[in-house]
């Protein structure tokens, strides 16, 4: 029994010492942090486009005022030719219905101009993303990177794993400028009968 014990003993420690020899050989995975909302707005593209999205909000918005101050005009006429009881019948019938149209063709309008704005943004993002991944790419390769995460899916990192400001400099240089006009959006097709 003592043989038993002594062998089965030492075909344990065999078996122990021979998992860490295999555990050595794999080099531990090299990652780097990437924090590409940084990317996207301090990036010179980033910023030129912010720019220009700016004004273009700032467009929408002056026309959504514009918009509000005639129909409010609108509304006030109306309300004062019932007053005045100069627009009774189908008179005022007509008057309230252009009115709505008018209204519902404004509300159209905006709701167009916040859907393109939002376009805007995301092909601004796209185009920033794309360029940034060959630039992540080469830096995970000068590092010997076999990972690259996005900085908020890290709990905690230490700061020499952040490539972010690397990634930036070299984004400046290949793309310092993009385009806020997304691509016209394929046509839909007819439906078949």
């Amino acid at each position: 029994m003592t043989m038993l014990f002594k062998t089965v003993t030492a075909a344990l420690l065999l078996g122990a010492a021979a998992v860490p020899a295999v555990a050595q050989q794999l080099a531990p995975p090299v990652i780097v942090i990437v924090d590409m909302d940084r990317v996207v707005n301090e990036s010179a593209a980033g910023k030129q486009a912010g720019t220009d999205l700016q004004a273009k909000a700032q467009q929408l918005a002056t026309r959504r005022t514009t918009l509000a101050g005639q129909l409010q005009t609108e509304a006030q006429a109306i309300g004062q030719g019932q007053q005045a009881k100069t627009l009774v019948g189908p008179a005022l019938d007509q008057r309230v219905k252009a009115f709505q149209d008018k209204e519902a063709a404004a509300n159209a309008e905006l709701q167009r101009g916040q859907e393109d704005l939002g376009r805007s943004r995301q092909y601004v993002i796209q185009q920033i993303s794309t360029a940034a991944d060959p630039i992540i790419t080469q830096v995970m390769r000068e590092r010997g990177a076999s990972i690259a995460l996005q900085k908020g899916a890290t709990l905690q990192h230490t700061a020499s794993l952040e490539v972010t400001n690397d990634v930036i400099g070299r984004l400046n240089t290949s793309l310092p400028k993009v385009s806020i006009t997304p691509p016209a959006a394929p046509a839909a097709a007819a439906p078949r009968n």
